[in-house]
């Protein structure tokens, strides 16, 4: 079986610790890379023996064809974007001009307005978006236990990806006004979230703070969802579910995960992925069984719930066979356009103080 072959345009953090990981351990190859820095060419070329480097996305796509090895065939299969947000939009058109399938990194871009605008540059030019964190373990075994009414009448969801970073890092995700902060960096993710587990967001509540940074890295959401959960099989009481989020970089001590109140449990994480993001309440996990993930939780009585099979690399086994044409996108980019599109009301909801209808 031939492996799918990719392009990435951007080596940094995202491109070679997400992207290039990811698409190994799904059995791909990258075979060209966009970079200019020196050292994140040399990185490339060390991890990649045979790849071939482009100082930019035009030259990039100017050799797909002829240089692939397959008779008359392109040198790669998919591109993937991997620049930083602010560059999104502009790389995902060059690249939809050409016709070659692509997987967009989120946010897809910067505003509801120009998602939707990347989304109807790419007309009939395939691309699928990567939201890997609806593989995260996590995920998975919370819409298996929701699925099954495990927690009987769902009425609230709370996910807090926060950290403890009262330095911040001199880098465009802390300093760009317009692409960075943790709103559009963790935010995407953590409304795709909810609303892949509960349904469409009707209104939206929002604070926004910059305590360290220029761009906000203090976020709260809380998201009011259409009655009737997305999950199969999944109840939720009569008026939808509410979605409490929180994001922060400067946050000593982290609230648990993860956590779904439900009429009948609880289902609760509180297992941070670092330990620099360690939580205070990990000392409940002291007894947890292998090969579990997170507690159903009723009153002071707890039952380890069994881990959900899959993981991250899975959505690149799902890419490969989308691009063969054996499977559906893993991301339908719509879901994408609805997620921007509740992060702007955050912001107006957040500048004036009141509840925005989505």
């Amino acid at each position: 079986m031939t492996s799918t072959r990719y392009a990435l345009i951007g080596y940094g953090g995202a491109g070679r610790g997400i992207h290039s990981r990811l698409i190994r351990e799904a059995g791909g190859v990258v075979t060209d890379v966009v970079a200019r820095d020196p050292g994140r060419r040399m990185q490339a070329a060390s991890d990649w023996p045979a790849v071939r480097l482009h100082d930019d996305v035009a030259s990039l796509l100017a050799s797909r064809d002829g240089q692939g090895g397959r008779s008359a065939g392109p040198a790669f299969d998919v591109v993937v974007v991997a620049s930083p947000t602010p560059l999104h939009a502009e790389h995902a058109e060059a690249v939809a001009a050409v016709g070659v399938p692509f997987v967009l990194d989120k946010p897809i871009a910067t505003s509801a307005a120009q998602a939707r605008r990347v989304v109807a540059a790419a007309g009939s030019t395939p691309f699928t978006v990567f939201q890997n964190r609806r593989w995260d373990p996590e995920q998975l075994t919370l819409g298996a236990v929701v699925g099954r009414g495990e927690l009987g009448e769902v009425h609230t969801f709370e996910r807090r990806w926060e950290r403890f970073r009262p330095v911040p890092r001199d880098r465009w995700k802390e300093n760009d006004p317009v692409g960075g902060g943790l709103l559009l960096d963790l935010g995407p993710h953590l409304v795709d979230a909810a609303t892949q587990l509960f349904g469409p967001v009707t209104a939206v509540s929002a604070h926004l703070r910059a305590l360290t940074t220029p761009t906000e890295d203090d976020v709260f959401l809380e998201l009011q969802h259409a009655e009737g959960g997305a999950v199969e099989g999944a109840g939720a009481v009569p008026g939808g579910v509410v979605s409490r989020l929180w994001a922060g970089s400067v946050v000593g001590a982290p609230g648990p995960r993860t956590r779904v109140l439900g009429r009948g449990a609880a289902y609760l994480v509180t297992t941070y992925e670092t330990a620099s993001e360690a939580s205070p309440f990990e000392v409940l996990d002291a007894d947890a069984p292998a090969g579990s993930e997170g507690w159903l939780v009723r009153g002071r009585e707890k039952t380890a719930v069994p881990r959900a099979p899959g993981g991250h690399a899975d959505f690149y086994r799902l890419v490969a066979a989308w691009a063969t044409g054996e499977g559906p996108a893993p991301v339908d980019p719509a879901d994408a356009v609805r997620t921007a599109e509740v992060l702007d009301a955050a912001r107006v909801a957040a500048r004036e103080g009141r509840r925005v209808e989505v």
